[in-house]
């Protein structure tokens, strides 16, 4: 049995699909076709159900999928724990996150004080819990950066920014210009919001139920640039997060004096899996970056703090 079969296999379990696996890896079908066939040989069983050109991952193959995820992965933490114990390498940091925009900043930063850091970064949707947790307990990313806690077990998450929520409204609302509202005052307002089961969807109404608000949702959306626009062009108010250092937003926000309304944002990673110093490091410095910017942070270091 060789590592690249594992690698080979892992992939091919993960899509149920020779032809994409084969475009992924970057090997010819048949070469791929013919690895897993051998693997299938050594350990004696099937790995996969195949019927009219499909496959799907067998009992056999899900019980050893476990084992091969748990093998790899700790392969995969052996050599980052080497490579640091060697300091032949001061880090690449594979990071996953929901909100690009809220990251721009603080990566700058980092880069700055540690320019021998790489990151690799996946942007997901923030309704893509599910692919985040997924990330993290398969081992392709080290840290996720999210707006909504993940609240999973042995995924561990520290707050790092706490945002206000405004209210943004068009240009010429009759609410432009306050200096704040109580959340009631805009009852009968039509209300661009994401859509049903959104994790955002259910801060907000969760927000509404505290005041009271009986909401007339006029518009449901996925992406939060599709929600700026819709709100620009008066459609509706909308719930937004106002943090220090927004400077190219275009809306109107008004800040909500009652509730108090808020969205959270933390840095999740899997506990059992071992963190490179860097991943460490750059963990520490998000709460000190934002607590910089005003913002409350749960955890802070120095912001030059070493590696060593």
């Amino acid at each position: 049995m060789e590592l690249l079969q594992l690698h080979y296999f892992r992939t091919v379990a993960r899509l149920e699909h020779m032809t994409r696996a084969s475009q992924e890896l970057r090997i010819a079908q048949p070469a791929l076709s013919k690895t897993i066939s051998r693997l299938e040989e050594d350990l004696g069983v099937p790995l996969f159900d195949r019927q009219n050109r499909q496959i799907k991952l067998n009992p056999f193959g899900k019980a050893f999928l476990r084992k091969v995820e748990t093998a790899l992965s700790a392969l995969e933490e052996g050599k980052r724990e080497v490579a640091d114990l060697a300091g032949t390498e001061r880090g690449v940091i594979r990071l996953a996150t929901t909100t690009l925009s809220r990251l721009s900043g603080s990566l700058a930063a980092f880069r700055e004080l540690h320019p021998d850091v790489n990151f690799r970064i996946v942007q997901i949707s923030p309704a893509a819990e599910d692919e985040m947790v997924r990330l993290l307990e398969e081992g392709e990313v080290d840290l996720g950066f999210t707006a909504a806690s993940l609240g999973r077990e042995g995924i561990g998450e520290i707050p790092v920014l706490k945002a206000e929520i405004c209210l943004a409204v068009p240009k010429g609302h009759r609410l432009e210009g306050r200096e704040s509202i109580r959340l009631e005052e805009a009852a009968g307002e039509p209300f661009v919001e994401y859509k049903e089961g959104h994790p955002f969807r259910k801060i907000n109404e969760e927000f509404s139920r505290r005041a009271g608000l009986e909401r007339n949702v006029v518009c449901e959306i996925e992406e939060p640039a599709a929600l700026e626009s819709l709100v620009l062009a008066g459609l509706g108010v909308a719930f937004v997060p106002a943090c220090p250092g927004d400077e190219k937003s275009r809306l109107s926000l008004v800040r909500i004096a009652a509730p108090v309304c808020s969205r959270e944002f933390t840095v999740a990673w899997l506990e059992k899996r071992y963190l490179s110093l860097a991943a460490r490091e750059f963990k520490r410095f998000l709460g000190e970056y934002f607590a910089k910017l005003g913002m409350p942070a749960a955890e802070a270091a120095p912001v030059g703090a070493s590696f060593r």
